[in-house]
Order: C-alpha cells, then sequence, then structure tokens
C-alpha cells in the first residue's frame, strides 16, 4: 500500500524506536525528565526562543498559545482556511472563549494591510482582538510557503497594535527545505512558535511550542489544565529529539518526490491546483467524469491512499515513508486511471 493520505502516517526510525527503549526518564509535571528537558532546550536554541515545551500535539499546542494569549471574549485574526479555524472542532471557542475573524489569503498568506485593518479599536460593542495566527507552511493551500517578507510585516503590525502573533508551524520545517530561510528567521517573526514533530519528521507523536519563559511558565499550567501533564515521557520524547534533530535534513526528498508526482499528474492528463512549494499536491478533477470520492475508490482498488479535499479536489503528500518508485507507480496507475473515466 502506498499511502499519501498525510505525512502523519509515517513510522518512527528503528533509531526512534531504539531511543524511546533506552530513554532515561523521570516525572515530567515536576520538570525532572531529562530526555523532555533535553528536547525542549534543543527546540529552543533552534527557534531562537526563550524556552520550549512538550505537547502532546500540534492542536494542543495551538490551543495552549490561544488559552495563554487570550482572555474569554476577545476575538483572534486567521486565515480563513487555517488549521487552527478549520481542522481544529471550534476548540478556540469551546475552550479559550474566543471567536475567530478570518481573512481570505493568497496561497495560504494573508495581506498585512488586510491584517491590519481587521484589528477591533476600543468600543464597547467590539471584542478585543486577543491574537494573530500566521500558518506556514499552509496546509489548505497545498503546504504553500508563507514568504518571510509578509510575515515581517505582519508582525510589525502586530507589533504596533501591542497583539501577541502566534505561528503554526506544524510544517515550518518544509518552508525551511523550501527556502534555506532557517527556522529561526521564521519564528524570528512571532512571539510564539508550534512545531509539530509527528508530521515529516517522523515522530511517533509530540509537538513543541515555544516563547518566553514567562509565556511558557503559563502555557505549562495550561497544558496540565487540558490533561496533558504527561509523567515518565521521554520514551516519547527521546524519539521526537531525533526527529528534531536528524530529520529536517531530508525534506528536500519528500519536495522532490511531491514535483515528481506533480508533473505525472499533469503527463496523466489531469490538473496540479496549487504551485507545488513543499510537499502537498492538490488534483484538480472538477473536469472529469468522476468526483472525489470515486477517485479516492479507484486509487485504493490500485492500493494507493489519498484523501479528498472537497467534491472536486484530491489532497497527496509525500513524506519519509514514500519512496521515488512509490511515487512512479502513483504516476501509472494515474494515467490507467485517465483512462478509464
Amino acid at each position: 500500500m502506498i499511502d499519501l493520505r498525510s505525512d502523519t502516517v509515517t513510522k518512527p526510525t528503528q533509531a526512534m524506536r531504539d531511543a524511546g527503549y533506552h530513554a532515561e526518564v523521570g516525572d515530567d509535571v515536576y520538570v525532572e525528565d531529562p530526555t523532555v528537558n533535553m528536547l525542549e532546550k534543543k527546540a529552543a536554541e533552534i527557534l531562537g526562543k526563550e524556552d520550549a515545551l512538550f505537547v502532546t500535539s500540534g492542536v494542543q499546542g495551538n490551543q495552549i498559545a490561544v488559552l495563554t494569549h487570550c482572555d474569554k471574549g476577545n476575538e483572534i485574526i486567521l486565515e480563513e482556511d487555517s488549521h487552527v479555524f478549520y481542522y481544529e472542532g471550534a476548540a478556540i471557542s469551546a475552550f479559550a472563549g474566543v471567536q475567530p475573524r478570518t481573512i481570505r489569503g493568497e496561497h495560504g498568506a494573508m495581506d498585512p494591510t488586510e491584517v491590519e485593518a481587521a484589528i477591533r479599536p476600543e468600543d464597547v460593542h467590539l471584542p478585543e482582538t486577543g491574537m494573530i495566527c500566521v500558518e506556514n507552511t499552509h496546509n489548505r493551500s497545498g503546504g504553500a510557503v508563507v514568504p518571510l517578507e509578509t510575515m515581517k510585516q505582519t508582525y510589525e503590525v502586530a507589533k504596533k497594535h501591542g497583539i501577541p502573533l502566534h505561528l503554526d508551524g506544524a510544517r515550518l520545517f518544509n518552508a525551511v527545505a523550501a527556502t534555506g530561510i532557517s527556522a529561526k528567521e521564521y519564528a524570528a517573526q512571532t512571539d510564539t512558535v508550534q512545531i509539530c514533530l509527528s508530521k515529516g519528521l517522523g515522530a511517533p507523536v509530540g509537538s513543541i511550542i515555544a516563547g518566553t519563559v514567562s509565556f511558557i511558565q503559563q502555557a505549562r499550567k495550561w497544558r496540565k489544565r487540558l490533561g496533558g501533564g504527561l509523567r515518565q515521557v521521554g520514551v516519547i520524547a527521546a524519539p521526537a529529539y531525533i526527529a528534531l534533530s536528524e530529520m529536517t535534513e531530508r525534506l528536500n526528498e519528500d519536495h522532490a518526490n511531491a514535483k515528481l508526482l506533480a508533473k505525472g499528474i499533469q503527463e496523466a492528463g489531469f490538473k496540479v491546483a496549487n504551485p507545488v512549494d513543499t510537499n502537498i499536491i492538490l488534483m484538480d478533477i472538477e473536469d472529469e467524469n468522476v468526483d472525489a470520492v470515486g477517485m479516492i475508490e479507484r486509487l485504493e482498488s490500485f492500493e494507493i491512499k489519498a484523501v479528498a479535499f472537497g467534491p472536486n479536489l484530491i489532497r497527496f503528500v509525500t513524506h519519509y515513508d514514500v519512496s521515488t518508485n512509490d511515487i512512479e507507480k502513483t504516476i501509472m496507475v494515474l494515467k490507467e486511471i485517465k483512462t478509464m473515466i
């Protein structure tokens, strides 16, 4: 089976499994797990932040950021197809009691002037703007890289108005691989950042949030409130450390495979709906005699998995467990399916 549904399906490497088995552990609620402490220190250094916190997932990390930055009744500004708005179960409202104010972006990037225009003035009728959120890379825009200059301008707006800016950087290292710009440079345009270790980096579980020491102190309490205070968690922090230390450099392989697949999709007679910046390809089948559900079924009959991204879009994601041979086989299958529909 060739699984192109998501980079979340990656399996931990043997080195990760071995590291987890041999990890030195302690009680992380008491901040006594040496492996977690090592991971958090490493992450803070890479991101150029004062401190970092290991959390169970990217969703938990984003929600902790909202809970820490915002008060109930606040509003947060974010792109209309962002993960925090689209895929996190309305958690910002359910837990933090804040509402979204969405802006339509261009390839996932919000116009900084529109961000500034969306900031609420002081008025008894209006909510206060509690946070601005940027997603880089942007999932629903096909893994699009938000330009560093756009982030700089957005952060200047945030600082001007005294509003914290949070980066949902679940796939930040894909942006790093695509541009050569360091994670530290991207994170410098934020107050806080979340990175996921269990997507393209291949760890079995876990994300990092990073920011100032005072932010992380508050975030640690919110993690506890959300049930994320774990004990001998070094067994999963050790694989995460390997993911952060050793797996970022190979992401260009996934990007190369994504571009190969995009080219093959076009050669098969289908349309690619997005500029392929990183490891996500969106195939447009609106003009075909099949909908997304039917296309997924046809792919699965050839032992290839993908996901529907709407009634006429199919998403493919390349990752560590997909080889160039797998991509070539997928292209052959798409050519065969094209003759069938």
